[in-house]
């Protein structure tokens, strides 16, 4: 069999052995005559199907890493099992051995080697492709918004991707023409030419077809959202609001709890264990006050910003009870912080009792009417008549001909496009989005000129002072269009960024620093 140049006979014979877990030599590989045959073929592009089918559920499992606190309460509803199922969603090593086989078929090729496939190579690649199958299709069916969610991350990640693809287009092209020139199969040099082309036709014209919300100049980026502490989420000087939900104890003090029942975040198993499946509307406050509500966050981590806290915040955290709507309202009035109101349960009898129990501990707190945000829409005409000073937040979209003109949204990220958020924002109309925990999310929105956010991550979204990135559209010296991403706050090796600048396309991304931002295509 044929060999490249400068591909030694040691290396070729190791790759060999590595991708086949054959150890032959050059002439036990000419006397038993191994040749590459069209089931290999098949295999190899078997391997090149599940290589890609994997790398893009690496990505989609990323990008639902944001809202993966759902899918763990979830899990634990079903199966009072807390376990950070992240860490199993995102285990590589599927992934890496993918690529190491894929990387070592096309070294083989380039070599003139034989693509005989190991059957415990086989059986991975089998088990790999129903594992991801049955992943991708138990998202869809118990979690289908988070396809909505992959493709608002195209609007951050669109600009890189590209880059990436066209480096292993070109990468690829190398193998590509190896197996060309040894194919004695005219049809098949022809249609894998023609399908390269067009793959590479299509990636130059792509970037005309990318659209983001951070394509613009900089002096255009709208003011930074403002953060909306999640759960009651600590009252930190970045934080101008937090949302809470609110329940009413069996005697009628109004509390804060974010689960129907105790089991997740306190240790009602062990205080009251033949009560611990009840509501937690079924105990008095007196019993409520009992148990323990912070030393489960420090022992089952929900956030992965807990390793974060200070000794002292774990020390507080460990003696934290369940707070009443009454000691929150005194700590929001002093800090200046409003507070969103989500009461529940809504279907509950005494529904209107909780109400009633809430407007009167927020009238006797004495705090300023305008910190309070009302979002429930159970009573909300009554709770205009009692405290006509508490803005009203409403759960849904604007409706055509509306009476009362809306002034407070609340929706999930998902639901708002980047042109919905535009034009709510030119109308006057404030938007808050939930849940968002990553900066690249927070990034895409904050470009768009969402005014808010409700988040879990207040200490790692307060310190961002610019999003991660813009793309400023720039014209060209041929007319042509093409993108300067300005990764200003980008931890993008400025080596990297030198090799990018040097892209010869003239309608690619190109990234740059802060330094080249003024500069042209």
């Amino acid at each position: 069999m044929a060999e490249l140049p400068g591909c030694c006979r040691p290396c070729a014979t190791c790759l060999l052995c590595l991708y086949s877990c054959r150890w032959i030599s050059a002439k036990k590989e000419k006397r038993k005559g191994l040749r590459t045959t069209k089931c290999d073929c098949s295999w190899f592009l078997f391997l090149f199907c599940v290589f890609l089918f994997t790398l893009v559920w690496l990505y989609f499992a990323i990008v639902i890493l944001n809202d993966f606190h759902n899918f763990n309460e979830f899990i634990f509803k079903q199966r009072k099992l807390w376990l950070d199922w992240s860490l199993v969603l995102l285990v590589p090593s599927s992934e890496v051995s993918l690529f190491f086989l894929q990387v070592l078929a096309l070294s083989l090729q380039l070599c003139g080697e034989p693509l005989k496939l190991h059957w415990v190579h086989k059986s991975l690649l089998i088990v790999t492709t129903l594992v991801v199958a049955a992943a991708f299709t138990g998202l869809g069916i118990k979690w289908a918004e988070e396809w909505r969610s992959a493709r608002i991350s195209l609007q951050a990640t669109g600009p890189f991707l590209h880059i990436g693809l066209v480096g292993g287009m070109t990468f690829l092209a190398w193998p590509l023409a190896s197996f060309i020139y040894r194919s004695r199969n005219t049809g098949l040099k022809v249609f894998l030419l023609l399908v390269y082309c067009a793959v590479m036709i299509a990636l130059y014209l792509a970037p005309l077809m990318i659209t983001s919300p951070c394509i613009m100049e900089e002096n255009q980026l709208p003011p930074k959202p403002a953060l909306v502490g999640h759960r009651g989420a600590p009252m930190q000087p970045a934080t101008r609001m937090i949302r809470v939900c609110s329940f009413a104890s069996a005697d009628g003090v109004p509390f804060l709890m974010h689960d129907e029942k105790l089991t997740r975040t306190t240790n009602v198993q062990a205080v009251f264990p033949e009560r611990a499946s009840l509501n937690s509307t079924a105990f008095n406050w007196t019993d409520l006050q009992q148990l323990d509500a912070g030393s489960w966050f420090l022992e089952r981590r929900p956030f992965s910003t807990v390793k974060s806290l200070s000794a002292g915040d774990r020390k507080q955290a460990s003696k934290q009870k369940i707070p009443s709507l009454e000691q929150v309202l005194e700590a929001a009035k002093q800090s200046n912080i409003s507070i969103m109101f989500d009461l529940r349960p809504e279907n509950h009898t005494d529904y209107q009792s909780f109400v009633n129990a809430t407007l009167d501990a927020i009238l006797q707190s004495g705090i300023p009417l305008q910190q309070i945000l009302w979002l429930p829409d159970g009573f909300r005409e009554q709770v205009k008549q009692q405290v006509p000073g508490v803005q009203q937040v409403y759960g849904r979209k604007r409706l055509q001909n509306e009476k009362e003109p809306l002034l407070h949204v609340n929706l999930p990220y998902q639901d708002m496009s980047s042109e919905e958020i535009r034009q709510y924002r030119q109308d006057n109309i404030s938007v808050n989005l939930y849940v968002v925990n990553q900066p690249w999310l927070f990034s895409v929105l904050w470009c768009a000129g969402v005014s808010s956010v409700t988040t879990n991550a207040c200490q790692v979204l307060k310190e961002m002072k610019h999003p991660i990135w813009l793309l400023v559209s720039e014209t060209s010296i041929l007319h042509r269009p093409c993108y300067v991403a300005v990764a200003c706050h980008s931890p993008v090796p400025q080596a990297v960024v030198g090799l990018l600048l040097q892209w010869p396309s003239a309608a690619v991304w190109r990234v740059g620093f802060a330094q080249h931002c003024a500069g042209r295509c």
